[in-house]
């Protein structure tokens, strides 16, 4: 997988889906934005659909067993908050609090846990009660 370009996809879905969350339903370029953010997520799904379900498993399989993989857009949050910016010039992303797959995590019973995908670079987050952020992969890493 070529792990620059799925950052450099998954980039453009959350540029294109923050777009989306500052526009009104009635807004004459709503319908064409939503548009180009399904025609992405498409795309993204045809080129690297396959790998990061495979991931998914792997995270899954590790800490929430329980819970069933989804396609991976399904851990896209609806929108992403800027937080500065790397030593490159892009975004650093994060997720909201309540965005992302609610899961069962047996090393935090009891918590609101979520899986989050986030770019920037590209790694899926744990987000436990809204607050405590753990990376359970990230592209081009060793992850295990």
């Amino acid at each position: 997988m070529d792990t620059l370009q799925l950052n450099k996809a998954l980039n453009a879905i959350v540029e294109k889906k923050n777009l989306l969350g500052t526009l009104s339903y009635d807004d004459k370029k709503y319908d064409k934005i939503e548009e180009e953010l399904h025609d992405l997520e498409d795309d993204f799904m045809d080129n690297f659909g396959d790998d990061l379900e495979e991931i998914l498993q792997d995270v899954h399989d590790e800490k929430c067993p329980d819970n069933e993989v989804l396609m991976p857009i399904a851990y896209l949050a609806n929108k992403y908050k800027e937080v500065g910016k790397n030593a490159d010039g892009s975004k650093i992303y994060e997720a909201l609090p309540k965005e992302g797959v609610m899961v069962d995590v047996d090393d935090f019973a009891g918590k609101d846990t979520r899986l989050v995908l986030i770019p920037n670079p590209t790694r899926l987050e744990l987000i436990i009660d809204g607050k405590k952020k753990v990376v359970l992969w990230e592209a081009g890493k060793s992850n295990k």
